[in-house]
């Protein structure tokens, strides 16, 4: 059975960090680029940020680059964020997911095959 599990959520005050976790399971983890995207109430889904399997690529969007890192660990299937500076537009349900052909369009969610259940990130002001 395949799963993405997301950890690490929770409350923050703004200027806090926290580090998510995506733990995979039931896929060959080593050849899929991870993505992670988030989704603000009343607002669509969009993309964070992705690490690619071949080389750990790193891609962010502009609203979180140089606060957020992405990281991987082909040894336990897991994907982290690191997020630094944390801001409350920043507030939102956290996915993470996996792309088995990369080609570097990492911010469109029709890229991934798998996804996870979600968490969320909230940020105080």
């Amino acid at each position: 059975e395949v799963q993405l599990v997301e950890s690490g959520g929770g409350l923050v005050q703004a200027g806090g960090s926290l580090t998510l976790s995506c733990a995979a399971s039931g896929f060959r983890f080593d050849v899929y680029a991870i993505g992670w995207f988030r989704q603000a109430p009343g607002k669509e889904r969009e993309g964070v940020s992705c690490i690619s399997d071949t080389d750990d690529t790193t891609y962010y969007s502009d609203s979180v680059k140089g606060r957020f890192t992405i990281s991987r660990d082909d040894a336990t299937n897991t994907v982290y964020l690191q997020m630094n500076s944390l801001k409350p537009e920043d507030t939102a349900v956290y996915y993470c997911a996996a792309d088995p052909y990369f080609d570097g369009i990492w911010w469109d969610e029709s890229e991934y095959d798998y996804w996870g259940q979600g968490l969320q990130v909230t940020v105080s002001s």
